[in-house]
């Protein structure tokens, strides 16, 4: 999408591997972790690296985690981006992480690593629905230029791309009635407050796991709020004889990340895909990213 070749991935996730090979069938893929990796087999299978672009693992980084215990181990593969740009020696460098990161006690340092092989840097945060993706999504970008500052990666925060334009009527999905038995207790009790404030007319979204203070609900003229690794988002509509519920699907969520139509979801279960899902950087606002780097080619 922004007009680069992918050559190589690194993931420990065998169906993310199957994934990636699906979409870029003549990019090599290593299914190791980044530690035991040495950097020149890549460099000598691969042409000339103009960006590496890397995701470092963000569990213990986190708010979702809540008071679970953090790994510094975990923490550390940021610093995995030291060592294969050292090897790689990329022209630009982009690192993508929850905003958090920003808070770790060894960010500076690490950050100063990077700029210490003679790269210059910003840190910015961005948020998916300022790049025309139907998903409030903020998250950490840390660019990297070996020729010049990095310049600010710019959206358009008022085109916002609301919920009502990924929701699938005629595909025939499964509903539910809001009220069947056995329907939890919680759920119901978020389904009432958005139809207190909505009125009985209006459809919205039942939010799982977490209400932040928003009572466990969300308006579909909105952007969706972040997706995760799980089923979260259940999406509630009126009609004659009283409301029905229905999980967002695979499809809509794939859309709300602002993944292109010709992007495959081939294999595993559904919470497989979506587990794929959650764990993906919005390609919109990576092709914003790199565009912007690659405007600033000096």
């Amino acid at each position: 999408m922004a007009g680069v070749e992918i050559v190589a991935a690194v993931d420990m996730w065998t169906l993310a591997e199957a994934t990636y090979r699906d979409n870029f069938p003549k990019a090599r893929f290593y299914r190791q972790r980044c530690e035991k990796l040495a950097p020149g087999k890549i460099k000598g299978q691969t042409h000339k690296i103009d960006i590496l672009l890397a995701s470092p693992e963000c569990t213990s980084h986190t708010c979702a985690k809540g008071s679970s215990p953090r790994s510094e181990k975990s923490r550390s593969t940021a610093f995995q981006v030291i060592r294969f740009a050292k090897a790689l020696k990329p022209r630009w460098i982009v690192v993508e992480n929850v905003v958090h990161m920003r808070s770790w006690r060894r960010f500076s340092k690490w950050l100063k690593a990077i700029e210490d092989l003679g790269y210059q840097t910003r840190v910015q945060v961005l948020n998916a629905a300022d790049f025309g993706v139907p998903q409030s999504r903020r998250r950490l970008f840390v660019t990297a230029d070996l020729h010049g500052v990095p310049p600010i990666v710019k959206g358009h925060p008022t085109r916002r791309v609301c919920v009502t334009e990924l929701i699938e009527s005629g595909n025939g999905f499964r509903y539910t009635p809001l009220h069947k038995k056995g329907r939890a207790k919680p759920t119901l009790s978020r389904a009432r407050r958005a139809i207190k404030q909505l009125g009985a007319g209006q459809p919205f979204l039942i939010v799982y796991y977490g209400s932040d203070g928003a009572g466990g609900w969300q308006r579909v003229d909105r952007p969706l709020r972040t997706i995760t690794t799980v089923d979260r988002f259940g999406y509630v509509r009126p009609t004659d004889g009283g409301h029905e519920l229905r999980m967002l699907q695979v499809s809509e969520l794939s859309r709300a990340m602002g993944f292109p139509t010709e992007h495959q979801l081939l294999r595993g279960t559904r919470r497989d895909k979506i587990k794929l899902i959650g764990n993906s950087v919005c390609p919109p606002v990576m092709k914003a990213v790199i565009q912007s780097l690659r405007s600033n080619n000096s």
